[in-house]
């Protein structure tokens, strides 16, 4: 095998590695919202652990947040704006990538 083979590998490798941990960064966000959420409207632990299922569900309606977004701005019904919402998930998939780097 060439260098050039062996580089490409390596390139296909971390794109491949790299797009796996975005993924499952966005879950373990989509799940620290939900949790949030959750609290917001007083769920129970079954209920919250529920609800984030659902949220994940909703997370495959479409590209981008904007899915998740919309459910959990219904959801919160006035406890939090869409723009709230969308200031959390930001914030929440800081501490998402940070959670999963210390997994690693």
């Amino acid at each position: 095998m060439s260098t050039f083979d062996d580089r490409e590998n390596a390139f296909e490798s971390k794109f491949a590695h790299d797009a796996e941990m975005q993924f499952r960064a966005e879950a373990r966000r989509n799940k620290l919202v939900a949790l949030w959420a959750a609290g917001l409207m007083g769920k129970s632990e079954e209920d919250s652990q529920a609800y984030v299922g659902q949220v994940l569900a909703a997370d495959l309606e479409e590209a981008g947040i904007e899915d998740v977004v919309r459910k959990v701005a219904a959801d919160l019904a006035g406890k939090a704006s869409a723009d709230e919402v969308r200031a959390k998930m930001h914030e929440m998939l800081t501490v998402a990538k940070t959670q999963l780097m210390t997994e690693f």
